[in-house]
């Protein structure tokens, strides 16, 4: 790939997944978010893409949730993407904020109805003494919802992280990497390779 013939740095993105599903990989859609907490300590943990509009890419989570309260501390976050048997690794950096309901609650339509239920059982990030309270909990929304579609919690629904930097790294013979790192000024990406 020639970095300065890259237009959209976010296309390039897509193709790697892409590769990923073509070669049958784990999870393609698996990405690691960082995000820092009131006191500015990182904390990190696997999330999955759920897709892109424009500059923004989508993940999902519990408003409650240690990542959520991090991000209402601090509304920006990092994702890497990393595909080691292909060699290709993104970094995706920018400003995050919730998306609108009404996507939220299309997301949460197209979800297997077991994870529907958990998004309503789970106290996420919250202590559970034992696993016995979580699956106490699980019955009791199947009971609620028994022969009923499964509506979105209120305390659940995306975020959206709008990209203004993406660092593209493609490996190479003796740990001699390409990296190129573009940056979106003046509505347009600006790319600068950078050394392995």
């Amino acid at each position: 790939m020639n970095f300065e013939d890259v237009s959209d740095p976010l296309v390039a993105v897509d193709q790697f997944r892409r590769r990923a599903e073509d070669a049958g990989l784990a999870l393609p859609e698996a990405m690691v978010l960082a995000t820092v907490d009131a006191a500015g300590s990182p904390h990190a943990r696997v999330v999955l893409y759920k897709g892109r509009t424009g500059r923004t890419i989508e993940f999902y989570t519990n408003y409650h949730s240690n990542k959520a309260q991090e991000l209402s501390h601090r509304p920006e976050a990092e994702v890497c993407i990393h595909y080691p048997s292909l060699a290709l690794q993104v970094r995706l950096h920018g400003p995050v904020q919730r998306l609108d309901v009404a996507r939220s609650d299309q997301y949460f339509s197209t979800r297997p109805r077991e994870s529907q239920i958990g998004a309503w059982a789970s106290q996420q990030s919250q202590p559970l003494a034992q696993r016995e309270q979580l699956d106490q909990a699980v019955a009791e929304v199947q009971a609620r919802f028994d022969g009923q579609v499964v509506p979105r919690p209120p305390h659940w629904g995306g975020y959206g992280l709008l990209v203004d930097s993406v660092e593209l790294w493609i490996g190479q013979a003796g740990r001699l990497h390409d990296r190129a790192c573009y940056r979106f000024v003046d509505q347009a990406w600006r790319c600068e390779r950078l050394f392995p």
